[in-house]
């Protein structure tokens, strides 16, 4: 049985909706029965979206909306459109993000929009639209997705990481401060996919890798894990076991405790060391 909140006429609001992993929560939902709005920078694959959101929802069901997470004022507009159109939100899904790469010391405009993007329009989205969520009473959920990349913080991509390990951080807090809010229903969740096949990951690549998952797989891994009430939505990889995806994160947290070099994992000292620990020696 899906989780309560994902029930016909509720309404779900998907950031990153138009595409991808976004795209792919906007159908389920919409499948389910539930009014959905779409959010996006990019109005052109809002229009398709809605296309293939009305495929299997009638139209009227179907609402899209040009946002910047990264701006609050235009998440409030969000936020209002939606109460004026549907009556409210039960289920928002902070998913917008980009990752254009990123180095230590390069152009800072590049790490103001990641940043701004991928962290600050999770706490946007999750600020300015709680408190609504909140006073109407009922179950619903606040989804927001992480990466893996925020918990190992691998060398290559710095500021993606930096934005993803906030949004953990964040979601944390929030989650906390939720189940501490008297008659609050609303809980918050932290999906961390793998390796997704969709236009960020894909980069030029035409075909789905075999070790990545589509965003459906996605989707439906989130779902079932939101049935279960689970906080960490920790999806496996086609070729990563969940065994090594934990090992990774437990060397991470080790590297404070054990007072090991920062990313020792890739540090040549420790790669025997690291070999040993995820064989179980």
């Amino acid at each position: 049985m899906p989780h309560s909140a994902i029930v016909k006429d509720n309404v779900a609001v998907i950031t990153g909706g138009a595409s991808g992993i976004g795209l792919a929560a906007a159908l389920a939902f919409a499948r389910a029965g539930m009014k959905v709005c779409i959010a996006d920078v990019d109005q052109a694959r809002l229009a398709e979206a809605a296309t293939k959101l009305s495929s299997v929802t009638p139209a009227t069901h179907v609402m899209t909306f040009a946002a910047d997470v990264s701006k609050a004022e235009s998440v409030t507009e969000l936020e209002r459109g939606v109460r004026e159109r549907f009556g409210g939100t039960d289920i928002l899904m902070n998913n917008a993000g980009i990752q254009p790469g990123s180095t230590l010391f390069g152009e800072p405009d590049n790490w103001q929009r990641i940043i701004g993007v991928n962290m600050w329009g999770i706490i946007n989205g999750s600020r300015i639209f709680a408190a609504n969520m909140i006073a109407r009473g009922r179950r619903g959920l606040i989804i927001n997705t992480g990466s893996k990349q925020g918990i190992t913080t691998p060398p290559g991509d710095p500021a993606y990481n930096v934005s993803k390990a906030g949004v953990k951080a964040f979601t944390e807090a929030l989650q906390h401060e939720l189940r501490n809010t008297k008659d609050c229903r609303i809980t918050a969740h932290l999906l961390i996919p793998g390796f997704v096949f969709t236009g960020l990951t894909a980069r030029g690549r035409t075909e789905k890798p075999a070790g990545a998952w589509t965003a459906e797989q996605t989707v439906d891994f989130m779902l079932a894990r939101l049935e279960a009430d689970d906080f960490y939505i920790l999806c496996p990889d086609n070729d990563v076991p969940r065994a090594l995806d934990e090992k990774r994160m437990l060397w991470a947290a080790g590297d404070i405790v054990e007072n090991r070099p920062p990313l020792s994992r890739w540090h040549a000292d420790y790669a025997d060391a690291f070999k040993r620990f995820v064989d179980g020696e």
